[in-house]
């Protein structure tokens, strides 16, 4: 921006601070901004639309237009030019704009006199508050300036509606930010319910001086932010906690070359020049980034965006010296609110969350699997919680079905309320059956372990009645980590596991990653589809060394005692041989070496991939067990990823096909004298949990909360009936014996809930 319109730029700013520092409420606010902006802009008409309902926006204020318009002209987003911009995130300049793309013409307010029209978003963080237009009757071309100068003002425009100097008591006054009650769907993290207060992971900056008097000062400011923000990035690039490689390393990498970036840099301080605060120059360009991130397909591209976007975030808070979530001072009921967020940070969080809600992240993430293993209720994919959640609103968290609701209303808080109440009392009706054996009423026996993957999961086991951990998921203790754990660390973790679990069995996963989860330190090859890709036993026979120093591990923490592995992913005979070949190697090795090996060793397979079920007899002869994993074999089975939501809900547990595809693998195993269990979240369904135990399985493993529920049912109902029932729904067609199971237990007076 040259230095005359700088200093234009700031002039208007500085009268437009003065004008909203007057006495009068928000319409008299805004009714002076449209005559201060004309003026200054010289355009005989200046209009402010402002969103004050989901995909409406609604005519605030005018100058040139007919007053009679003002509350009463609407639109939908993307209806008009102005719908137009509010939908783009973007500016629109003509000088016919009767004949430019996405023009309506609404007659009230008097517009088709004026020919030039300049439309930009009032937006904050990403978030399109509304739309800031000029007009003039003669074709006039606005300059790059001109926009840009417009676009100044509504950033200054978003921050004083985010601080609700629009707000009033008038019944056409704006409704105010971050009071009325809010709910949103996502898609099931983990299930639960919880109910507390929001903290949130990044604390919102809301600037109260978006205007400044000393452009100098404020570059200085910036200069000096920016020279603390190299710093830091340099200090932790040259940690000794990061590995030479690996997603941790590009991420800063990144970082660094954004913090050096001399566009970057410059148009934040051309927005200074132009009159705003360093702040707000920072957030301006950070609006840009998201908006930019909301158009971006290319998946490399949005991620590098989001470096960005978390830059901006380090930049703020080093200029107004607000830090991080102080992980001491968090709340007895925080419900955890965030954009995203790493499993390190959550564990550092830990038990002392309520709940957690995500407006991204995913059923498989990191997150995902450290808020399982602590039983936090948690949601993912909640649309615009980050935009509507303040630190200290009542928050409530339904991970049953993806409902989050903010500062509820009283109706909804009582229900809520009445839901924990029924829950607790479910909870205390499990203790009494905790210690009996979970056996039907027609004298089938089962066994039902937990699922684990943190030592903070072991002190459930006894309370929730388990017979042993039937999957202990090692690869959280690598993914948590910046580096690869040393040897005598996985040592002592794991002789921990085994001290607590006492005489209960515990059954310990090889490292699965790939696909979603990728080690911070290992490079992540390209694939077009990595849940298909190179992961789990394939990494572990590809890189062996990492194999042989986990398997080292698990051998020197059993001390003599009897130890349990099972390899995921195994997809063919070969690669369990492979795999069962290098445990008896170690296990020589370790005898070699003067070690204590154990007592015995049992080796088993996670069968996940339908190819495995027909694999030939030798297989289920050489392992000692095989657990169903039942939540990649279920996606691969009907072809259909569990987080895509067009086609996830349509694929049935209780389908007829995939039950006896169960029913087969369990008459396989049983033919063959090999063990067979099922581990996932659908064993923790006490429905399907019945069904697979109809379908011959006497092991199920899931989350210590789902033992109580499942094993009331199971000790309620007589299997051979229940079996009678999902046969009578397959010998009719049905697709989903779900239906018929569900009439048959409420006609038995089955606790089904």
């Amino acid at each position: 921006m040259p230095q005359s319109e700088a200093v234009e730029s700031r002039v208007l700013l500085k009268r437009l601070r003065d004008t909203l520092a007057e006495a009068g409420d928000g319409q008299e606010r805004l009714n002076r901004i449209t005559a201060l902006v004309a003026s200054s802009l010289v355009a005989e008409v200046c209009s402010i639309y402002l969103q004050t309902e989901a995909d409406t926006l609604e005519l605030c204020a005018t100058t040139g237009l007919r007053q009679s318009a003002v509350h009463r002209t609407r639109m939908r987003l993307r209806q008009g030019l102005v719908g137009r911009i509010a939908d783009t995130a973007s500016p629109v300049a003509t000088d016919d704009a009767q004949h430019t793309r996405g023009y309506e013409y609404f007659p009230e307010t008097g517009e088709e006199v004026f020919a030039s029209f300049l439309g930009v978003p009032i937006q904050r963080l990403g978030e399109v508050l509304g739309v800031l237009v000029i007009q003039n009757q003669n074709p006039r071309t606005y300059t790059d300036d001109e926009v840009h100068g417009l676009e100044v003002v509504a950033m200054v425009i978003a921050e004083m509606t985010e601080l609700g100097a629009f707000t009033g008591t008038a019944p056409t006054d704006p409704p105010a930010r971050h009071q009325g009650a809010f709910m949103t769907r996502g898609v099931i993290g983990q299930e639960g319910v919880a109910a507390g207060t929001v903290l949130l992971h990044d604390p919102r900056i809301v600037i109260t001086n978006p205007v400044a008097d000393d452009p100098v000062n404020e570059q200085a400011r910036l200069d000096a932010a920016l020279e603390a923000l190299r710093g830091e990035v340099d200090a932790m690039l040259h940690s000794d906690d990061l590995a030479d490689a690996g997603e941790h390393r590009d991420v800063l990498n990144a970082w660094r070359m954004f913090a050096h970036d001399k566009g970057w840099v410059r148009r934040m301080k051309a927005s200074i020049d132009a009159g705003l605060a360093a702040e707000v120059a920072v957030e301006r360009e950070q609006t840009e980034t998201r908006a930019r991130m909301s158009r971006v397909a290319d998946v490399y591209l949005r991620e590098r965006l989001h470096d960005l976007d978390d830059l901006s975030n380090r930049l703020l808070r080093l200029l107004t010296g607000i830090s991080a979530v102080d992980q001491k001072d968090v709340p007895e009921d925080a419900v955890l609110v965030a954009r995203n967020i790493g499993p390190g940070e959550l564990l550092d969080y830990g038990r002392r969350l309520q709940g957690v809600v995500l407006e991204e992240g995913s059923v498989g993430s990191h997150a995902a699997i450290v808020a399982r293993a602590l039983a936090i209720p948690l949601v993912i994919q909640a649309e615009h919680v980050i935009r509507e959640a303040a630190n200290g609103d009542a928050i409530l968290v339904d991970g049953d079905q993806a409902i989050v609701h903010l500062r509820p209303e009283e109706n909804v808080a009582g229900a809520f309320r009445a839901k924990i109440d029924m829950a607790a009392q479910a909870q205390e009706a499990y203790a009494g059956i905790r210690d009996l054996p979970t056996q039907t009423v027609d004298g089938v026996e089962l066994t039902l372990l937990m699922n684990a993957g943190l030592m903070a999961d072991l002190p459930s086991l006894r309370p929730s009645g388990a017979q042993g951990v039937g999957l202990y998921r090692t690869e959280l203790a690598f993914l948590v980590r910046r580096t690869v754990p040393k040897r005598r660390d996985l040592v002592a973790l794991y002789s921990r596991i085994l001290d607590s679990a006492g005489d209960k069995p515990v059954t310990f996963r090889t490292l699965d990653i790939g696909s979603d989860k990728v080690l911070p330190y290992m490079r992540r090859p390209e694939e077009p589809n990595p849940a298909l890709g190179w992961r789990a036993i394939r990494v572990g026979l590809d890189r062996p060394g990492i194999m042989r120093m986990q398997l080292q591990a698990l051998l020197r923490a059993a001390n003599g005692r009897p130890l349990r592995i099972m390899f995921p992913f195994v997809a063919q005979f070969d690669e369990f041989r492979d795999g069962h070949e290098m445990v008896h190697a170690e296990v020589e090795r370790e005898r070699r070496l003067g070690h204590m090996v154990p007592e015995y060793v049992q080796i088993g397979a996670m069968l996940e991939t339908p190819s495995l079920a027909f694999a030939p007899d030798q297989f289920f002869e050489m392992a000692d067990f095989i657990s169903i994993g039942g939540n990649d074999l279920k996606q691969f089975f009907f072809a259909a990823d569990r987080e895509n939501e067009l086609v996830r809900r349509r694929y049935d547990t209780l389908n007829t096909s995939f039950l006896s595809f169960i029913q087969q693998i369990s008459e396989r195993c049983e033919d063959l004298g090999t063990p067979i269990s099922f581990c996932g979240e659908d064993a923790g369904r006490p429905v399907e949990a019945l069904a697979f135990a109809a379908m011959g399985l006497r092991c199920l493993s899931m989350r210590p909360a789902s033992i109580g529920p499942v094993k009331r049912l199971l000790r309620a109902v007589d299997l051979s009936a229940a079996r009678g029932a999902i046969d009578d729904a397959r010998a009719n067609g049905d697709q989903s014996v779900r239906a018929a199971l569900v009439r048959w237990l409420t006609q038995v007076e089955a606790p089904i809930n």
